[in-house]
């Protein structure tokens, strides 16, 4: 049996795709990330809520008018490395503290609960980068 075609290609992958700042976008986000975490044979829980998350914030809470988003996601390691970039850099997300009664402002404790780490990177203007490091491996 040929050794290459059994390695899973998932170590090395690379994906990007660009989405349209709406909450179908950002829904569309979560669903092709989510089959390509499942063509490159990853788990899938956790990455695909923080997928969803950081695409839904991108898309309502980043967007400028007729500006995308772009969803990222790549394998170093035993980590996937999945970026939000949106177009509004000089509004940085903020993890909530909700009270029970609150109806939202979870998602950013969701993505920290989920994550090795996560952060935000400036640039280029007007550009703003929101990233999560989910372990591909129990640690």
């Amino acid at each position: 049996m040929n050794q290459e075609i059994t390695q899973p290609r998932a170590r090395t992958g690379q994906f990007a795709v660009q989405f349209s700042a709406t909450r179908r976008g950002a829904r569309l986000a979560r669903l092709l990330a989510t089959e390509q975490l499942r063509s490159w044979g990853l788990p899938l829980e956790n990455a695909s809520l923080v997928v969803g998350e950081l695409a839904a914030n991108a898309a309502l809470h980043g967007c400028v008018p007729d500006r995308d988003f772009r969803i990222l996601l790549g394998v170093y390691g035993d980590v996937l490395r999945i970026e939000a970039v949106d177009t509004l850099g000089d509004r940085l997300p903020e993890r909530g503290d909700p009270d029970a009664e609150s109806e939202g402002g979870r998602g950013l404790l969701l993505v920290e609960a989920l994550s090795v780490r996560w952060g935000t990177e400036h640039g280029p203007f007007p550009r703003k980068t929101v990233w999560a490091e989910v372990a591909l491996t129990g640690s």
